[in-house]
């Protein structure tokens, strides 16, 4: 390669690393349209890489029930407190995480979650106390249509800078207390589920001093050239 080539190649390089962090990739992205869970998993994503798997301390019956705009969904039911739905990604080289998910259940399904994250798959932190709505008439959900967005919640993770870059960054929607959608005590039949779980980040910019130094060199090739 000349020097010219190799000098227009570093300044393109520094011109890449200003694009990359414009953007966000999808890491995972979990329709469950093609795994139609029937167990507590581990599933990989329709989209990208990871694992979306289940935990209840009692018997549960996993089921794939219709999603908000989708076949399928993750549902199950035999909640307890603590029991949860888990989402394991890598962030390797990558920054600025979002997440985004739809949730819902039935009546007699929990009410209360918690969202939260491990960077280890052991010690887990809170990030989130929310409610969901209850799946039913006239707001259920439906395989046709769009999804409805009453049910989706959304989390800006970007400032949690212990989320980027690393080999696993786990989710974790947790029942957090006993009370069902309706009101009273969640029932052993009633379900919870998900769907359309998004993972999304953006590339680590390479150090600055990279893209410097091939604009350096380029401008000192032009400056040989008039010469």
């Amino acid at each position: 390669m000349s020097a010219y080539k190799l000098l227009g190649a570093l300044s393109a390089l520094g011109l890449g690393i200003v694009a990359a962090g414009a953007h966000a990739d999808t890491i995972a992205d979990w329709t469950f349209d093609s795994t139609a869970p029937a167990t507590a998993g581990p599933f990989s994503p329709e989209v990208g890489a990871g694992a979306a798997s289940g935990f209840h301390a009692s018997t549960t019956t996993y089921s794939a029930p219709v999603g908000n705009g989708s076949a399928h969904s993750f549902s199950s039911n035999g909640w307890s407190v603590g029991d949860y739905y888990q989402f394991r990604v890598s962030t390797t080289n990558l920054q600025n995480v979002q997440l985004s998910w739809d949730q819902t259940g039935s009546t007699t399904g929990p009410k209360d979650f918690e969202l939260q994250y491990s960077v280890n798959g052991t010690s887990f932190s809170d990030l989130l106390s929310y409610s969901i709505l209850a799946n039913s008439d006239p707001n259920a959900w439906s395989s046709t249509g769009a999804p409805k967005a009453m049910f989706t919640f959304t989390q800006d993770l970007s400032s949690l800078s212990i989320l980027d870059n690393q080999s696993n960054v786990y989710f974790r929607l947790v029942d957090r207390d006993t009370t069902a959608l309706r009101g009273d005590t969640v029932a052993s039949g009633g379900t919870d589920r998900v769907d359309n779980v998004i993972i999304t980040a953006s590339p680590v910019p390479v150090p600055a001093a990279i893209w410097l130094l091939g604009s350096g060199l380029f401008g000192l090739a032009g400056l040989r050239r008039r010469r």
